[in-house]
């Protein structure tokens, strides 16, 4: 069964840094690119960040280019997302993903609540 669990959010003040990650099991890890979306209400949830099967490839949505950092661990099955210099909005609730063929699964999802 596959599973992504999220950890790692909370209520921040804008700027400085924080990790996100997201557990994985149930699947081959190693072989798979990984995403994280994010999700505010009465808004479509967006893409963010994907890294490849290896950490050798990364990319990002332009808002967070040069903010946020995308990496996994194969060894762990977990994948991070490095939060720097948060803004109010890059409130929202952060989901891990991966799409095992063709179908995309989803971990519950972790808060992120930047506010002064």
């Amino acid at each position: 069964q596959v599973q992504l669990v999220e950890s790692g959010g909370g209520l921040l003040q804008p700027g400085g840094s924080l990790r996100l990650s997201c557990a994985a099991s149930g699947f081959s890890f190693s072989s798979y690119g990984m995403n994280w979306y994010r999700h505010v209400p009465g808004k479509e949830r967006e893409w963010v960040a994907g890294v490849g099967d290896s950490n050798s490839m990364t990319t990002y949505r332009d808002s967070v280019k040069g903010r946020f950092t995308i990496s996994r661990d194969n060894a762990k099955k977990q994948v991070y997302l490095q939060m720097n210099s948060r803004k109010p909005e890059d409130t929202a609730a952060y989901y891990c993903n991966v799409r095992l063929q063709g179908v995309a699964k989803w971990g519950q999802g972790t808060q992120v609540t930047v506010s002064s």
